[in-house]
């Protein structure tokens, strides 16, 4: 009997992360593609499963293309100030184009994998990412910070700490965020 429960959990082992991601992804292709697509079927009379997920697509790449043309320029500024000067939209914004532009902007700031000893008495470290070297502005010197990400969740904390507790990882950002979000589960 103990045998056939090790052998079902050893099945459930193999089936449940594929089959949950499976799932997850079908609900994120049926949640973004079909309001869109319900709308292409009633003006082209057309149902292929995935155009709303294509319209966006290609949507979203016209508009970074747009976007980057002396043209708009102008526009995006006006935004920009705009969304900046509001009172409660101010930090939503800023805060979500900061981080928006951390992962996929040309200033990508996870992308230096860090270990900081976070306990000199017994050597404890912690893997994080260096995001600012330079703290002159907040006048701090001598210090750097370091977000953390949370194991098993979307979710971090950003500590200063001082550079010498600091050591650059030669691991690629992404080898090394999900070996922290998994919990060191996984191998680098």
């Amino acid at each position: 009997m103990k045998r056939l429960v090790r052998y079902f959990l050893q099945g459930l082992l193999y089936l449940a992360p594929t089959a949950i991601t499976i799932y997850i992804v079908y609900l994120v292709f049926r949640f973004i593609d079909g309001p869109i697509r319900l709308y292409i079927v009633d003006i082209l009379d057309i149902d292929i499963p995935g155009t709303g997920i294509l319209v966006i697509l290609v949507a979203i790449t016209l508009l970074g293309f747009v976007g980057q043309t002396i043209l708009f320029r102008p526009i995006r500024m006006l935004i920009d100030r705009i969304m900046k000067n509001a009172p409660l939209v101010k930090v939503i914004y800023s805060s979500l184009k900061d981080l928006l532009s951390a992962f996929v902007g040309k200033e990508k700031k996870f992308n230096q994998p860090v270990l900081v000893k976070v306990n000199l008495i017994s050597d404890l470290e912690k893997m994080g990412f260096l995001t600012q070297t330079d703290l002159s502005e907040l006048g701090i010197k001598d210090k750097v910070t370091v977000y953390f990400p949370h194991s098993y969740n979307f979710s971090g904390e950003m500590f200063i700490v001082p550079s010498k507790h600091v050591t650059k990882l030669d691991i690629p950002a992404a080898e090394a965020m999900k070996f922290i979000v998994s919990g060191g589960v996984t191998t680098v």
